[in-house]
C-alpha cells in the first residue's frame, strides 16, 4: 500500500509548483496563513509546516514585519557547493552587510557629485554588464562589482573607493551564480538585476541623492537575502551566519591595522 503524503507536504509541493510555474511571481508576497488555510482546507499548523519546508529550501524568505515573500532567485533544488566555499557563507553575508553600510552612502554622494561624463560612463558600464547573460556556471555572483566601483569612484571620496577596491579580491571570487539561480530562472534573474541597476543609474543621472541611496539599498538588500537563503538551504544556523569574521581571513588584517591606529 502506498503511504499517503502528509498534508503539509502536499501543500508545500503545491505552492512550490505555483512558484516555479510563475503563478506566484518572484518577489511576490505569499498569501496569508488564513487565506492558505481556506484554499487548502487545512489547519494553521499544516500551513506553518509547509511554509517552513519552502523556507528551508530557499524558495521563500521572510521580511521582518511584512511576512513571507517568494525569493527573487530561488536556490536550485539540486546544487553543490565545495566545502571550502560553504564555510565562507557567514563571512560573505557579513561582508554584504558591510557593503550596505558603505555603498548606500556612496550612491547618494555619487548622485550629488558626479560629472556628466561620469554619469555617462556609469550608464555605459551598466548597460554593457547587463547585456551579458552568461552561463551561471561560468560567472560569479558579484559579476557587477565593476559597476559598483564606478559608482564609488564618482562619489568623490578616495577612502570609499579605496576600501571597496580592497574588498574586491575578498568578495568577488566566492560563489558562482549557479549556487543561487536555477538554470530556468537565469533570464528572469538577469532582468531583475538590470531593473535594480537601472533604478540606481536613473537616480544618479537625475542627481537625486536620496533616491540613489534607496535604490542601492534595495539592490544590496536583495543580494543579501539571496545569500541568506542559500545559507538557510545549506543548513547553516542563524547563529553561524552572525559569527564574526575569522582572524585567519584577509579582512582581519585590515581590521587589525585599523584598530592599532
Amino acid at each position: 500500500m502506498t503511504k499517503r503524503k502528509p498534508l503539509s507536504t502536499i501543500v508545500a509541493e503545491g505552492l512550490a509548483e505555483r512558484i516555479r510555474s510563475g503563478a506566484i511571481a518572484l518577489g511576490a508576497q505569499l498569501p496569508t496563513e488564513a487565506d492558505l488555510c481556506r484554499e487548502y482546507d487545512v489547519s494553521r499548523t499544516v500551513i506553518r509546516e509547509a511554509v517552513a519546508r519552502l523556507r528551508s529550501g530557499g524558495l521563500i524568505v521572510p521580511q521582518q514585519g511584512r511576512g513571507m515573500f517568494v525569493s527573487e532567485a530561488p536556490v536550485p533544488r539540486n546544487f553543490s557547493i565545495p566545502d571550502e566555499a560553504l564555510k565562507t557563507l557567514p563571512e560573505t553575508i557579513a561582508l554584504l552587510e558591510l557593503r550596505l553600510s558603505v555603498e548606500v552612502e556612496a550612491a547618494g554622494l555619487c548622485a550629488e557629485r558626479r560629472t556628466d561624463c561620469e554619469a555617462k560612463t556609469i550608464r555605459a558600464l551598466m548597460e554593457g554588464i547587463d547585456a551579458r547573460h552568461d552561463d551561471p556556471t561560468a560567472v560569479q555572483i558579484h559579476y557587477d562589482y565593476d559597476f559598483h566601483l564606478a559608482v564609488a569612484k564618482a562619489a568623490g571620496n578616495a577612502f570609499i573607493l579605496g576600501f571597496l577596491d580592497y574588498l574586491r579580491p575578498i568578495i568577488v571570487p566566492r560563489f558562482q551564480l549557479r549556487h543561487i539561480v536555477a538554470p530556468e530562472l537565469k533570464d528572469a534573474y538577469y532582468a531583475r538585476i538590470h531593473t535594480e541597476h537601472e533604478h540606481i543609474v536613473d537616480a544618479i543621472e537625475r542627481g537625486n541623492g536620496p533616491a540613489a541611496r534607496d535604490a542601492m539599498r534595495r539592490h544590496l538588500a536583495n543580494s543579501l537575502e539571496r545569500v541568506r537563503a542559500l545559507a538557510l538551504a545549506s543548513g547553516i544556523a542563524q547563529s553561524d551566519v552572525r559569527q564574526t569574521l575569522g582572524a585567519e581571513t584577509p579582512f582581519a588584517e585590515l581590521m587589525r591595522s585599523l584598530t592599532m591606529k
